[in-house]
């Protein structure tokens, strides 16, 4: 089946039947007939009215019918002109309708969050269904007459899982105009990064993952599209600039607590072997000139050598997927979370020092019982 002006159904699966009149008079009344008629009143409402029944398509009555095709949004378009009565005395023009509404949905302002993690160095993405599909904050179109934040909860929730309703504050925002788009997203703070996600929608979000927002790079005249490993970050790297703006006036609520742990840890280190005169790096929480400051005195003692600190060091994540589609006959099924797990996978183990004692931890029992074995044989 062709459509008007020539197109064909170049993008559709090449097995399975098409969908019935009855299926197709269905969906009409379902997603057509049956609305306020100020939703019938331009094509573009009319479109955004078939894109839904297209995902009802979709998710629906192919998960349960192998046998139907199917569709992409287009060719699924065209059978709904051809076979609704009220649409189709205007299949003549599906071509410019279609047109039209592609460049007004990129009219339509966009609205969502940037979560990040409790410690501000970590943000999560998500990843979107289709093969080649590139990360991006979740985030989504406004519906008629919504307000911003009421998009932005409501997208997070439909993509994540995850609803930040009591987490929202309308100040704390980032805005950048993408072409003719508005794109507004809320910065979201202090969630954990074992809490459970999972999308609420079929077939839209292959994969949530926590980053490292260093890792990350923002938006410039040679690299707009890619970041670490070759992610694709179209809808990402606008907002990376203003987001480590924003960041580093708004430092995380535990960092002075961590900070304080931090020096009173390296105190009850070194105080009963006597190594002195470290105050130079407690004051400044710069990772590299403190673990090389404590590896000389520990050297000098024979404490421990550089590879135990590194052992002792909190393995680092690049990219932690939270969850994952799979391809099995139930459908898509998360995966577990690794983060709860402790850092027990070892094939994202980065042991580089960090810039800041915020960036890694020490196992503290071990340190203490190699400095003990170390002293007695001495």
């Amino acid at each position: 089946m062709a459509m008007a002006g020539g197109g064909g159904l170049n993008r559709s699966s090449s097995r399975g039947q098409l969908p019935p009149q009855e299926l197709l008079d269905d969906l009409c009344s379902r997603f057509l007939l049956n609305v306020p008629k100020e939703e019938l009143e331009s094509f573009e409402r009319i479109l955004f009215l078939l894109e839904q029944a297209h995902w009802f398509y979709e998710d629906n009555s192919v998960e349960h019918n192998p046998n139907l095709k199917s569709l992409s949004f287009k060719d699924f378009t065209s059978l709904m002109f051809k076979s609704c009565t009220a649409l189709r005395p205007y299949i003549a023009h599906l071509d410019d309708i279609y047109k039209d509404f592609n460049n007004y949905k990129f009219r339509v302002p966009v609205s969502g969050a940037i979560i990040l993690d409790d410690t501000y160095e970590r943000c999560l993405l998500v990843k979107g269904w289709k093969a080649g599909a590139s990360w991006s904050f979740p985030r989504g179109k406004r519906n008629k007459d919504e307000e911003d934040h009421t998009c932005a909860v409501r997208e997070v929730l439909e993509e994540t899982g995850c609803d930040v309703s009591s987490l929202l504050n309308l100040d704390d925002c980032l805005e950048v105009s993408i072409g003719q788009q508005r794109v507004r997203l809320y910065i979201i703070t202090g969630v954990k990064r074992d809490t459970v996600f999972a999308p609420q929608t079929k077939k839209e979000i292959s994969e949530i993952s926590w980053h490292r927002i260093d890792d990350l790079l923002p938006a410039s005249d040679d690299a707009v599209s890619r970041g670490v490993n070759g992610m694709k970050l179209y809808m990402v790297a606008p907002f990376l600039t203003k987001l480590k703006a924003w960041i580093a006036t708004h430092p995380p609520p535990q960092y002075q607590k961590s900070e304080a742990s931090a020096k009173g840890f390296f105190c009850s280190l070194v105080y009963p072997f006597r190594i002195t005169q470290v105050n130079c790096f407690l004051n400044n929480l710069q990772t590299k000139f403190a673990l090389t400051v404590l590896l000389n005195r520990c050297r000098t003692y024979s404490l421990f050598s550089y590879t135990f600190v590194h052992k002792c060091m909190l393995t680092r994540h690049w990219a932690v997927t939270v969850w994952k589609a799979k391809n099995s006959s139930s459908g898509s099924t998360p995966v577990e979370n690794p983060v709860a797990r402790a850092g027990s996978d070892a094939q994202h183990v980065d042991n580089r020092p960090g810039r800041s004692f915020r960036n890694f931890r020490f196992d503290t029992a071990s340190i203490l019982q190699s400095m003990e074995a170390s002293f007695l044989r001495t």
